[in-house]
C-alpha cells in the first residue's frame, strides 16, 4: 500500500448530523458556530426549526441564515468531515431564486454604500478632539 492510498474505505453515511454537515459544507467556520445557528433558529429543514442532533439526509431541503444572507439548499451529498471548498459546494445546490435574490441584496447593500468615502488616513490629534466634541454635543 501506497503513503498515497487511504488505510480504509469506510461506505459514505446514510444520514450526519446536521451541526456537522453544515460545518462541512461550510457554511459556518466551527461546529460550535453550525450549533448555536442552529439552537437560535437560523436553520430550518423542509420548512421546520430542527436541532442540531437532527439526522439529514440527501434531498433534504434546508433554509441556512447566515449574517443577512438567505441560503435555500437541497442538500446532495453528505459528509462528516471538512474538506476543500470544491468538495463542500459538491455536497449541496442552491435554488435559482435563492441566488438572484441574494445578488440583489447584495447590489442593494453597495448602492447603499454608493457615495461614501473612507478616510485616506487615521485623523490626528485635533480631528480626534473635534470627533469627540461632536460626539459630546449628540448626547445632550
Amino acid at each position: 500500500m501506497t503513503r498515497s492510498e487511504p488505510m480504509h474505505s469506510a461506505p459514505p453515511p446514510e444520514d450526519v448530523r446536521l451541526d456537522v454537515w453544515l460545518w462541512a459544507a461550510r457554511f459556518f467556520r466551527t461546529r460550535s458556530l453550525a450549533k448555536q445557528a442552529v439552537e437560535t433558529g437560523k436553520v430550518d429543514v423542509a420548512g421546520q426549526r430542527a436541532k442540531a442532533s437532527r439526522a439529514i439526509r440527501v434531498g433534504d431541503a434546508l433554509q441556512v441564515v447566515r449574517g443577512e444572507e438567505t441560503f435555500e439548499l437541497v442538500v446532495r451529498g453528505l459528509s462528516e468531515v471538512r474538506g476543500p471548498a470544491p468538495v463542500a459546494q459538491a455536497l449541496y445546490e442552491e435554488s435559482e431564486a435563492s441566488k438572484a435574490r441574494r445578488e440583489q441584496q447584495r447590489l442593494q447593500r453597495a448602492a447603499m454604500r454608493d457615495g461614501y468615502r473612507a478616510p485616506e488616513h487615521k485623523p490626528d490629534k485635533r480631528a480626534r478632539r473635534l470627533i469627540r466634541a461632536l460626539g459630546d454635543i449628540d448626547a445632550l
